[in-house]
């Protein structure tokens, strides 16, 4: 009799303790939607970026820069359903950055272009790093798509800037004190041997 009480005090101990470890899982899996439903509404309402306006001169010297296009059509289009598809779009806009540096027109390949394209580049791929780790830091996220916003701007800002520099009339003789600065026209200074 006493074995009996024995066993049937340790199942309905060991049937207690799997109630209680089920209802820990579901508590658990509670909080993890909640969690993702936070992110996913954080990161969907942070995810604004602007797209700045050219002066119309330079918007003649970009309309055939096809990959300034595509990325700004990707970044027009903002993800609705998952943090998948912000996961999605942050590996698209990473790929259609990396396409603008190679294919910079001949009046804007300049360092100073380069290195504002290279800060985007940054932006885009610390977005990309941070939608797809365990802990998304929505936070941080909607903070450097502001950044991004403001460095985006500051790349068209140098666009108008190059394009009013060349706008201005040189002035006679110019071109050619500039041909005459030029280090890579310099006669090689070699030892005469005698």
């Amino acid at each position: 009799m006493k074995q009996n009480l024995f066993l049937f005090c340790v199942c309905l101990l060991g049937l207690f303790s799997c109630q209680n470890k089920d209802e820990q899982q579901l508590l658990e899996q509670q909080k993890d939607v909640k969690a993702r439903a936070f992110v996913f509404t954080t990161v969907s309402n942070g995810w604004r970026f602007s797209i700045p306006t050219l002066n119309p001169d330079t918007q003649v010297l970009v309309q055939n820069w096809k990959e300034l296009e595509d990325f700004n059509n990707e970044l027009r289009q903002k993800p609705k359903s998952t943090i998948y598809a912000f996961q999605k779009k942050s590996k698209d806009l990473s790929r259609k950055v990396l396409a603008l540096n190679a294919t910079i027109p001949a009046p804007f390949a300049k360092p100073e272009v380069r290195s504002r394209i290279a800060a985007l580049r940054t932006k885009i791929s610390s977005i990309n790093l941070y939608l797809n780790i365990d802990a998304i830091p929505a936070k941080k996220i909607v903070i450097l798509v502001n950044d991004f916003n403001k460095e985006y701007g500051s790349l068209y800002r140098q666009f108008d800037e190059i394009t009013r520099k060349n706008q201005i009339p040189k002035e006679e003789g110019e071109s050619d004190m500039i041909r005459m600065l030029d280090p890579s026209r310099a006669i090689p200074n070699t030892p005469n041997k005698p």
